[in-house]
């Protein structure tokens, strides 16, 4: 089971006002080099991104769909990698005191990882998920820190 967390030292306001905007997942989901809107309006249900993945020499890319979210705590996205198949990722972001909890838990839905899907697999997942978190509360503690010194 790919389940990780983190608490960011901010509000869980601060923490949504970067998951809710597409343009910035370039900046803390790890493997992903630039990332555009695609459909709908971010993060409306059944609204998109599209990403771009460099692993080594080549460029992947990749579409993810908001399956679901309740604002301000609540995300579950589909990331569809083309040939690599397509994982659930959901994100789970709860007060804890005056900051915020923020829990992801992915799986494999389909393609390579669904059908090789394993503890090692999981054990990668959560590598990924630790570099990834601590990204993202770098980027919104950057942020909420710009905010404030503007007001």
């Amino acid at each position: 089971m790919a389940v990780r967390h983190r608490l960011i030292k901010r509000s869980v306001a601060d923490v949504w006002s970067v998951l809710a905007d597409g343009s910035r997942y370039g900046d803390w989901v790890v493997g992903t080099s630039r990332s555009e809107p695609g459909e709908g309006r971010w993060p409306e249900v059944g609204s998109s991104i599209t990403y771009t993945v460099r692993v080594g020499w080549r460029t992947l890319s990749g579409t993810t769909t908001v399956r679901r979210c309740e604002e301000p705590g609540i995300l579950e996205l589909e990331a569809d990698s083309g040939w690599l198949g397509a994982a659930r990722i959901a994100v789970d972001v709860r007060p804890w005191g005056e900051y915020a909890l923020v829990i992801v838990d992915e799986h494999p839905l389909d393609g390579p990882g669904g059908a090789l899907h394993n503890a090692a697999v999981d054990a990668l997942i959560q590598l990924r998920h630790r570099a990834m978190l601590a990204r993202l509360a770098d980027v919104v503690e950057k942020s909420s820190q710009r905010a404030y010194e503007s007001a």
